[in-house]
């Protein structure tokens, strides 16, 4: 019997619909509202899925097995010429906030990294479908 959270041919695990490279069509909607900000001269060097590195990799003691290190990606970071600082924002649905524990683990660590540092703000949206 095939298990079909499994099943290559299945919506993604939080059953998204990935669309035009995105994860989800709420990403797609807050990318276009990006990209007009930009063109109005609000925002700027808007990039898509940055990569934060919050732990580095480590070996415990004698452990011959290196434990890979921390990292978070969020949905998307740009400048704020209003603000004059950088925004790290990250997009969620109100229904699947609550599911991602591990989101949450790593929310707080990037949180934590960047807590004394005045030119990055960390977002979240939430959007209620």
């Amino acid at each position: 019997m095939k298990n079909k959270h499994f099943n290559k041919k299945s919506k993604n695990k939080y059953l998204n619909k990935k669309s035009k490279g995105f994860d989800s069509q709420i990403e797609v909607k807050r990318m276009n509202e990006l990209l007009l900000l930009e063109k109005s001269g609000a925002i700027k060097d808007i990039t898509q899925r940055p990569l934060f590195k919050l732990q580095e990799g480590f070996k415990y003691k004698n452990d011959k097995r290196k434990e890979v290190s921390i990292k978070y990606t969020a949905d998307f970071k740009y400048f704020s010429i209003e603000k004059q600082k950088w925004i790290i924002e990250e997009i969620k649905g109100a229904y699947l906030k609550k599911k991602q524990a591990d989101y949450s683990i790593r929310r707080r660590l990037l949180k934590y990294s960047i807590k004394d540092r005045d030119d990055i703000e960390f977002v979240e949206i939430i959007y209620d479908k």
